[in-house]
């Protein structure tokens, strides 16, 4: 999540989250589950939203912080780490500022936040995660491929425009098919059986 609060893709988020996003599967996605062994130290979840995958990877040990723009996921986050008895820190902040936080992470995370951005937004983004990540880092993203139908929901991203948003300073070390499971039965959010037809990408910072 990325913008303003006082924005209409705020104001939009905000709707959902009164109720239940489509996103909100009440667990990490399957592609950061098999992934877990890679996402390694220092880890900061960008989008975090209501902190499923932010705490399970504290539990398995590592260091966690979430960020999120509205204050709403950030608060269920926060009770949610509590009830577990997992410390992980949650910051309520636009994706596009973490840039500014001080501590440098050996990992990022990204569950449907990449596929929110105008191509601006886009490049502000791998401008401002280089800045968090430790030479040699990852930053490992699940967003919606162009192989879902359609045109409702995330915007559809091709495998061409993930390998041009990182270039210099980059690599990607893996782009393979996956699929974002959704919640069922959300009008509007009917996708792809099993879940929206995705990519999951790992891009290392190389400088």
């Amino acid at each position: 999540m990325t913008h303003d609060q006082n924005t209409p893709a705020a104001e939009r988020f905000a709707a959902y989250y009164a109720d239940r996003p489509p996103w909100d599967i009440g667990r990490p996605q399957p592609a950061f589950m098999a992934a877990a062994d890679r996402i390694r130290g220092r880890v900061i979840d960008l989008g975090c939203g209501t902190g499923d995958l932010a705490i399970w990877l504290a539990e398995r040990g590592r260091t966690v912080t979430g960020v999120d723009f509205l204050a709403a996921p950030v608060a269920q986050a926060r009770a949610k780490a509590a009830a577990r008895g997992v410390a992980v820190n949650f910051l309520e902040m636009n994706a596009l500022a973490v840039g500014s936080i001080p501590e440098r992470f050996d990992a990022a995370v990204d569950c449907g936040l990449f596929h929110t951005f105008d191509d601006a937004g886009r490049s502000a983004y791998v401008a401002a995660v280089a800045r968090l990540l430790e030479p040699g880092g990852r930053l490992f993203i699940l967003c919606m491929a162009d192989a879902e139908p359609g045109t409702h929901g995330p915007r559809r991203i091709s495998a061409a425009e993930i390998h041009a948003a990182f270039g210099a300073g980059w690599v990607v070390e893996s782009l393979a098919p996956a699929a974002f499971e959704v919640v069922p039965g959300i009008p509007g959010a009917e996708f792809s059986p099993g879940g929206a037809r995705a990519w999951f990408v790992t891009v290392r910072r190389t400088a």
